[in-house]
């Protein structure tokens, strides 16, 4: 497995992931203490499953309805359940100048076991976009991919032009 770590990086290994929460989070448990921790995708944003003030924002920004908002949000859940299901052993990295959100998630950057990194995939696939609120190591590769996808139309970007 190669696992793109820097310097300024903080590794977890023994993880598994307990559940999907929405397309860019995920529960971890850690084997050996069995402590869960959820983890929200680090560089990524997918749309939201449920009415909340994020997707009020997003329906005012993107010019989408909320309702499809919502239906591409459980779109990209179900790519993400399918990329890393419950029991699918994972390394996470975090950048430690940014170790948590402001709901207290760990930002990380999500391994599989074949090395690959579940943002990216994501990214790469179109089931969720870059988000750049919070500035990460891969921001300018994770945009480039994102430019990528949407004109090739990949993923939620088949359906809409923005998400």
């Amino acid at each position: 497995m190669q696992i793109n770590v820097k310097e300024q990086t903080i590794v977890k290994t023994h993880l598994k992931v307990a559940k999907v929460v929405d397309g860019d989070g995920i529960i971890v448990t850690n084997l050996f203490n069995k402590q869960e921790e959820e983890i929200r995708l680090l560089g990524i944003d997918a749309p939201e499953l449920r009415r909340c003030r994020k997707l009020n924002q997003d329906e005012r920004e993107t010019h989408v309805a909320g309702q499809l908002l919502m239906e591409l949000g459980r779109m990209s859940q179900k790519f993400l359940s399918k990329l890393a299901p419950p029991e699918t052993n994972v390394t996470i990295v975090m950048e430690k100048e940014n170790q948590t959100d402001s709901y207290g998630r760990t930002l990380a950057y999500v391994y599989l076991p074949d090395g690959n990194c579940v943002n990216e995939l994501m990214i790469t696939n179109g089931y969720a976009r870059t988000f750049d609120l919070i500035y990460c190591n891969e921001l300018n590769k994770y945009q480039t991919l994102n430019s990528i996808a949407r004109n090739k139309k990949l993923g939620l970007y088949s359906i809409v032009g923005r998400f």
